[in-house]
């Protein structure tokens, strides 16, 4: 735990990284006068949710919903932002094996696009996985199959996850489905196909078809430039192009880091630091003194990087969704945003269409590597060849890479973890939050979550940022009729998402009320 005092103009509190998490934590050090300087390797501020721009089209680096249960998360966007915070209608859809199926499912496309035998198929597949479930569940696919039957797991989970990862389903671990598709199963998909507002028996929404949410005017990035210049409204200082080559430290203590940029390297001295950088690099920058055990763990941990192909079409109306999911192997591109449907001022033509298609990969792979040319001509056709572009509309684009999007969930990253933590909880003033700085496949607002709990932390508090339990519906569901206003800062430590390793055993709500307490 951080012992005051928290920061002085010569020792500031440093925090690496301007994405969610370290510019949450900035500013809520900076509201209550903490010295806090925020160091980002980057150009712009935002991390995978900032918003880029080419000739005036905005568009989103992955696409980010902004909803969270939470209502200190929030109220927090909303008080920075106000009325450039706006609701957005959600429509999205899958495309396989050359159909679009709608995004919740609706009983006749579902059936017209899979047809009357495949979907008997399916059924029979449920039934059979829930008579016999696979026991432990320690994968992606025994998790998902146990749910949904191993038919539909193959046909819908399968290859886009895969496409995605880049790794066998067989590889990835069960606490990637329990998180990202928690609180769905095909007896809740059906039940939402027929009563789509509400699931009668829980009396919940399930969070991932909910047909609302909220964003700001001009893309994400706007969100987080806003809180970038209430930060240094309030004193605070934030870099751009800084990057933290070095942590400097006693084994106990953190001193100072070493920063680059514009070529050259400086010393900032440090009270605290609170990095969201990605822990690979985290034990990197600490240097020979880290125990050879732990730079070895670092090392097996894995990252999934991707690219977003932003391209112009001469077109006003695409199409209706705000994304589509690529789940048909026959094309390369996994997900296609359409960023007029995410904001009409996204675009600042009425008679053009910007469309992001997202291609996972890793870096240095075939993807990676390719020119910017070759890969907004492969966009093309593969907007082409699904049916969404007609020949000669794309009038150009450009691409975004993004590295370290995505921590790996794969069979080394626990064992990692169990190695790497044990070493970091012996340094006094350095705490990690946010998804690389957890390795977390996290949401946005639960990074902003671990980013309120460290500073809670350092003012005395005593928060697990590594272990936050609570209630199994955080991820993926709320509760019918919007915020859930009764949360608030007091109850943070019990709203995180609890998710299955190998060994889990899981906690009834009574329990999980009691831990809540006690924190």
């Amino acid at each position: 735990m951080v012992t005051r005092p928290l920061g002085t103009p010569e020792r500031p509190v440093v925090i690496v990284g301007a994405g969610p998490a370290g510019l949450t934590a900035a500013l809520e050090l900076a509201r209550i006068g903490t010295p806090v300087l925020v160091l980002e390797a980057g150009p712009r501020v935002g991390g995978l949710a900032q918003t880029a721009e080419y000739k005036g089209f905005r568009f989103d680096i992955g696409g980010h919903r902004f909803f969270s249960k939470v209502a200190a998360v929030t109220a927090l966007w909303r008080s920075v932002l106000g009325t450039d915070f706006i609701r957005r209608p959600r429509l999205s859809r899958i495309y396989y094996n050359g159909a679009f199926f709608d995004y919740p499912l609706k009983p006749a496309n579902a059936l017209k696009g899979l047809g009357v035998f495949r979907s008997i198929g399916i059924a029979v597949s449920y039934v059979i996985a829930q008579v016999k479930p696979i026991h432990p569940e320690v994968s992606f696919e025994d998790w998902v199959t146990n749910r949904f039957g191993r038919r539909l797991y193959r046909t819908f989970f399968k290859t886009y996850t895969e496409k995605v990862w880049g790794i066998p389903c067989t590889s990835l671990s069960a606490r990637w489905a329990a998180q990202r598709i928690m609180g769905l199963s095909l007896a809740s998909a059906v039940v939402n196909m027929l009563a789509p507002k509400r699931n009668k028996r829980s009396g919940k929404t399930i969070k991932t078809l909910i047909d609302e949410f909220e964003y700001p005017r001009l893309g994400p990035g706007m969100m987080w430039e806003a809180f970038a210049k209430e930060v240094e409204r309030l004193g605070g200082t934030v870099r751009l192009n800084a990057k933290v080559t070095r942590v400097l430290h006693d084994g106990k203590r953190v001193d100072a880091v070493e920063i680059e940029a514009d070529g050259h390297r400086s010393i900032q001295p440090v009270s605290s630091v609170i990095s969201t950088m990605a822990l690979r690099h985290l034990i990197d920058a600490l240097g020979e003194q880290t125990p050879r055990n732990v730079r070895e763990a670092a090392q097996r941990l894995r990252y999934r990087d991707f690219l977003t192909v932003a391209l112009i079409i001469d077109e006003p109306d695409m199409f209706p969704d705000n994304w589509i999911y690529i789940h048909d192997p026959s094309v390369k591109v996994g997900r296609i945003q359409n960023f007029k449907n995410w904001s009409p001022e996204m675009v600042p033509s009425e008679t053009k269409s910007c469309l992001g298609l997202e291609y996972f990969c890793t870096m240095g792979d075939e993807i990676w590597s390719k020119s910017n040319e070759d890969l907004i001509a492969l966009g093309t056709r593969e907007l082409e060849a699904i049916g969404l572009v007609k020949p000669g509309k794309v009038e150009g684009g450009t691409v975004v890479h993004a590295p370290k999007a995505y921590p790996v969930y794969d069979e080394a990253y626990e064992g990692a973890l169990a190695e790497i933590r044990p070493h970091l909880a012996t340094f006094e003033n350095l705490l990690t939050i946010g998804r690389n700085g957890t390795h977390t496949y996290n949401n946005m607002d639960h990074s902003m979550v671990t980013a309120m709990l460290a500073v809670r932390n350092m003012l005395g508090a005593a928060h697990d940022l590594w272990n936050l339990d609570g209630k199994d519906e955080y991820l993926e569901t709320i509760q019918e009729g919007g915020e859930s206003s009764s949360i608030d800062l007091r109850e943070l430590a019990a709203t995180q998402p609890h998710v299955p390793g190998p060994e889990y055993q899981r906690r009834d709500d009574a329990e999980a009320e009691r831990q809540a307490v006690a924190n």
